[in-house]
């Protein structure tokens, strides 16, 4: 999939590490759709602590459709020729994972 290096660095720089993106955002947001086929889930809200509750628009939903902004920045980070599996195994933290594909990719 063709997508620049500066646009996957600007979704990059949208991703959160605990968001989980519409279809419709993704999309209007330029990530390509191979990845967006590749990633999309139905995702379903936990109920034992808050970081595990989906909510949309503020309001809790049992179910919602998308792609979480985790697995984009590990797709990013891929495109662009690293290897993140070290963070995937080492950082617990879903926004530290994500901080931490960022930070590897400044550093460099």
């Amino acid at each position: 999939m063709a997508i620049s290096e500066i646009n996957a660095l600007a979704l990059l720089s949208q991703c959160r590490g605990d968001e989980i993106w519409s279809l419709e955002y993704a999309r209007n947001a330029g990530v390509p759709e191979a990845w967006i086929e590749l990633m999309v889930d139905r995702f379903e809200s936990g109920f034992d602590r808050d970081t595990n509750k989906i909510y949309q628009a503020g309001t809790l939903v049992n179910q919602y459709e998308g792609i979480r902004d985790l697995d984009l920045a590990y797709q990013i980070g891929e495109h662009l020729g690293y290897d993140c599996s070290t963070i995937r195994m080492t950082v617990l933290d879903r926004r530290r994972q994500v901080h931490s594909i960022k930070q590897m990719i400044e550093e460099d």
